[in-house]
């Protein structure tokens, strides 16, 4: 759960730290006081869009911080893990900065993260529902995803398998067409490789010999300077006097400081040893020098078969051994070029059976989809009885897409896309004896709001997150339908965190606890404050609530007697 959101600098608030308790959290106030821009600051500390709008006035960033408390089987733990970050005392603080450039810094438990890991962390974490949301329960194209969170694991199982197949028959269908291109191409694409092969084929490289080409390229140019290094050390080594002759002298005198004390013998091996290994290096050294010769006829030929080789590298690789792989690479794709017929011929055979596969997978997901579309209109026909719909009746359909990828078979024809093979579609029927409809032709703003809340009550329990916030889903109700929405908010509080902005006072009864949310001027800036409210103060909010404008005596009895209805109903509960 989010037991606590600081924000500082964002929009029209300065500095503010929000307490958030378990059960359900009624956030009100007065019209533009600031309570959804306590919900903006929720959905961007978990990866929502930011804006440098966000930014208070005048600051460098606005800073948003949570703190939740995870249990120990949470997919948020899950995914932290994998992304390296510890999760100690179940405690997970994802922070959030946006700087006045439009730059968004995230950090979650310390750690710098990506938006995308800080988004996944915190939609598993909170499910934010506001106004939005109504207008996607009225895009047909929204609810196979509503209709998939519903069918839980065992649909997203068979989806990992169905994108794998729905891939590989996408390439293998790119694939195709490209070889059914125009034939033209594929004659300019062989002429092509054949001048590239040619050119390669006429060079007549070897593996590695530009490598060897260059080490004798630098030994022929320093001939000169080798032949003198080479004979100083030689010159330094033979001759009366020199190296090797003190060398001998030394281990002749370590032969008799041996006969002395036998335990330098060792230490005389080492210095005959030493000598007959210097002997031998001196005679290495002649053997150099002698066969050193300078030939400018092969150093100009080594240039030019270098100059002829960079001139390849530029078109085909760095190296010999790229460019004649490059050569084989090149081969392959020209005999399968020429063979072209029994290559679309074997790419059909292949595309064949990928359809199979992804036909078979698509059904599976058909299947799956109709069991749960059929128990999902069940669930929201109960759900909306208690929200005084007791007429209402809904149909999940599901039809075969049109869009997407297309295979056609002997007799028939199948479009997929990314989805599956489906179109689904949520019909209602608000009333008895009316046909079912598109929710866009037959809901109204109350009812869309009862539908909305039915919906998200049944899909809270396939979900993993901990918080669920309510951004005035009551909109367009009143009376005893407000008092029904009231109780059912209340109901999914008992399953899950709530926090909630409503400006119904049946909802604020409700709640376990009140946060009032005001703002008042500070040295010419609005500021914006939260403070909880005790039970008198909570009477007064209802009573405003109510009334709207004047509390009256009347109306304060009026709140009273929905905070005593509230409890008794919770007793209950």
């Amino acid at each position: 759960m989010l037991e606590e959101i600081t924000i500082k600098n964002f929009a029209i608030i300065e500095e503010l730290t929000v307490p958030f308790g378990e059960g359900l959290t009624v956030l009100t106030g007065e019209t533009g006081a600031g309570k959804s821009i306590i919900i903006d600051a929720i959905g961007l500390l978990i990866g929502g869009r930011g804006s440098v709008d966000y930014v208070r006035h005048g600051e460098k960033r606005a800073e948003i911080e949570g703190l939740f408390r995870i249990s120990g089987s949470h997919p948020a733990r899950t995914i932290l893990e994998n992304t390296g970050i510890e999760v100690e005392e179940d405690m997970v603080v994802m922070r959030r900065d946006i700087t006045n450039h439009g730059k968004s810094v995230c950090r979650i438990n310390g750690k710098l993260v990506t938006l995308a890991v800080l988004r996944e962390a915190g939609q598993s974490l909170v499910d934010i529902h506001g106004q939005h949301e109504h207008q996607d329960l009225m895009q047909q194209e929204k609810h196979i995803s509503m209709l998939d969170r519903f069918a839980g694991q065992k649909i997203q199982e068979s989806y990992k398998d169905y994108i794998a197949r729905y891939r590989t028959f996408s390439s293998l269908q790119s694939d195709l067409e490209k070889w059914k291109a125009n034939d033209q191409e594929t004659a300019n694409r062989l002429d092509f490789i054949q001048y590239q092969l040619k050119e390669i084929e006429d060079a007549e490289l070897t593996p590695g010999e530009d490598e060897d080409l260059e080490k004798e390229k630098h030994i022929l140019a320093n001939s000169e300077k080798l032949y003198n290094q080479l004979s100083y050390a030689y010159d330094s080594l033979y001759g009366e006097g020199k190296g090797l002759d003190w060398a001998g002298l030394a281990m002749n005198h370590s032969e008799e400081a041996a006969g002395i004390d036998g335990d330098l013998q060792k230490l005389k091996e080492s210095i005959h040893s030493a000598y007959y290994m210097l002997e031998e290096a001196t005679f290495s050294l002649r053997e150099s020098i002698d066969s050193l010769s300078f030939d400018s006829e092969r150093l100009e030929e080594i240039e030019t078969r270098l100059e002829e080789i960079k001139k390849l590298k530029r078109k085909y690789g760095n190296s010999v051994t790229e460019i004649l792989e490059l050569s084989s690479k090149l081969e392959e794709e020209m005999e399968s070029l020429t063979n072209k017929d029994e290559k679309i011929h074997e790419l059909e055979e292949q595309l064949k059976h990928a359809a199979l596969d992804l036909q078979a997978e698509a059904d599976t997901l058909t299947d799956l989809r109709v069991q749960a579309g059929e128990k999902l209109a069940v669930d929201v026909k109960n759900e909306l009885q208690g929200l005084y719909m007791e007429n209402a009746d809904m149909q999940v359909r599901i039809t075969q897409t049109s869009k997407g990828k297309t295979y056609e078979w002997e007799q028939s024809k199948s479009s997929f896309n990314e989805n599956g093979q489906d179109n689904v579609e949520f019909l209602m029927a608000t009333n008895a004896g009316e046909p079912l409809k598109p929710l866009a032709k037959v809901a109204s703003g109350g009812e869309i709001s009862r539908i909305m809340l039915a919906l998200k009550t049944i899909l809270s329990g396939f979900q993993h997150v901990t918080s669920l916030v309510f951004d005035e889903v009551d909109t367009g109700v009143s009376g005893r339908v407000a008092q029904a929405i009231a109780e059912r908010i209340y109901q999914v509080s008992r399953g899950s965190q709530v926090l909630c902005i409503s400006h119904l006072p049946q909802v604020a009864a409700m709640a376990d606890t009140n946060l009032y949310i005001e703002k008042f001027e500070k040295e010419n800036r609005v500021i914006t404050s939260v403070r909880p409210l005790e039970e008198k103060h909570k009477t007064d909010e209802i009573a405003r609530m109510i009334s709207g404008v004047e509390v009256t005596d009347l109306t304060k009895d009026h709140a009273h007697e929905l905070l005593t209805m509230a409890e008794k109903i919770k007793t209950k509960s």
